[in-house]
């Protein structure tokens, strides 16, 4: 080989292993992430070998023998649906319309003024969480004040990185109470008061998460009032109506309330709790305004804003929705069977603050049954719930916090057993 055939040869090695280097370095400075906390939990409750593990991390309905749950009412609404041999074709942008309708319906109640008067800018979301995310790309564009929101603490721990992803800063209020295991209503009012003017502030409508505490009916409406003397823009989280207390009314209270007194609310809403739709992604997000005009011209930005990020919602879950909400007798079954599932978790949290006090337990266990929703603010220390774990085999977050579902007839003893022994 001549010299200049091995100066090429050397060069075109050079040239490859040079690409080789550029290329495989791109990604060399992406960092591990932690993983998420739910899923941690789950994963080490698989691992486990004991026959009485209790998995109280899965936020998800689980029916008394600890199984997943379809609703008779979905089951029948997709018997109708295909009967009707539907297409499937995309959907369009905001999504059904016969959806938007019917979920803001849910919302404020048949015949609200807001609905008959077309001041809600309504679209399809992608369950809650979708639904959340175009609320805050739309805030974050469009709000005239101060790009903060203000979410309790705790919160569900989604709603810092929704919002800070779509350029929002993230701030805190006082909500939860350690001492008492309920609402510092107190706290949550001082700081509320001490929030600047046009900024947002985030509530949980129903059954907050993680805590399970709610606002009375009467702190509702403080809350309103200081709201509205501060000029703060609420923004609604309705993950859980009727899944709560088993009433959409009650469920809706807070809502409804605010739109009453005259507040221009952000609402999102998530079928996966109520309807138990969870892989379907079925949710909806509400902007209301002051007149139709302002809600027209609000839906068509939230319209260019998902163009860009998933252009079209998915339509199945929407259908069986619709389809539920739509037709009286299928709605009258659904809100039989939520109240179905809300009941047993009431009676769930009965039984397990009186299986705790069989056991002999002298702490105050009021706050269980005070409490509502899927998922319970235990007051387990994180020491608590690492012996819980090891010597128990009952995995939770290290807050403390279970999620009622996983708690059935058939383990509720062992669990009170189990918390009986670490905090005696």
């Amino acid at each position: 080989m001549s010299l200049k055939q091995t100066v090429t040869l050397l060069q075109a090695r050079n040239g490859i292993n040079s690409v080789k280097q550029r290329a495989s370095s791109w990604w060399s400075g992406v960092q591990m992430g932690p993983p998420d906390v739910i899923l941690g939990v789950t994963e080490a409750f698989k691992r486990d070998t004991n026959p009485n593990k209790i998995n109280l991390g899965v936020g998800a309905y689980r029916d008394d023998n600890g199984k997943p749950y379809i609703l008779p009412s979905v089951r029948k609404a997709e018997e109708q649906m295909r009967a009707k041999n539907l297409d499937k074709e995309y959907a369009p942008i905001s999504g059904l319309s016969d959806f938007c309708k019917r979920s803001i319906e849910l919302a404020l109640g048949e015949g609200a003024d807001v609905v008959a008067n077309g001041l809600n800018a309504t679209i399809q979301g992608i369950s809650g969480t979708g639904s959340l995310r175009v609320g805050a790309a739309f805030l974050s564009g469009f709000f005239p004040g101060n790009k903060v929101v203000y979410i309790p603490s705790p919160s569900w721990g989604n709603h810092t990185p929704i919002f800070k992803h779509s350029g929002l800063d993230v701030k805190t209020y006082k909500y939860y109470d350690p001492k008492t295991c309920g609402l510092d209503f107190a706290g949550a009012v001082d700081d509320i008061s001490k929030i600047p003017e046009k900024s947002i502030v985030l509530f949980h409508a129903c059954a907050h998460n993680p805590t399970g505490v709610d606002p009375t009916k009467e702190q509702w409406a403080e809350l309103s009032q200081l709201v509205k003397n501060k000029n703060l823009f609420p923004y609604f989280d309705m993950a859980y109506q009727g899944f709560a207390t088993g009433s959409i009314e009650n469920d809706a209270y807070a809502v409804r309330l605010f739109i009453k007194e005259g507040h221009r609310v952000a609402l999102a809403q998530s079928y996966a709790k109520n309807m138990g739709l969870y892989g379907e992604r079925a949710g909806a997000f509400s902007i209301v305004g002051s007149s139709k005009d302002e809600a027209d011209r609000v839906m068509s930005q939230i319209k260019i804003l998902i163009r860009a990020l998933y252009s079209n919602p998915p339509i199945n879950g929407a259908r069986i929705v619709s389809e539920i909400l739509g037709d009286a007798n299928l709605k009258k079954q659904w809100l039989q069977e939520v109240k179905g599932m809300a009941d047993r978790i009431i009676s769930v949290r009965q039984n397990l603050r009186d299986n705790l006090k069989k056991e002999g337990s002298t702490r105050n266990w009021e706050h269980i049954t005070n409490q509502i929703g899927m998922f319970c603010f235990t007051g387990l220390t994180a020491p608590q719930v690492e012996k819980i774990t090891k010597d128990f085999s009952v995995y939770l977050t290290k807050d403390g916090r279970i999620s009622m579902a996983g708690v059935t007839s058939k383990n509720v003893g062992y669990l009170a057993n189990a918390i009986h022994a670490v905090t005696k």
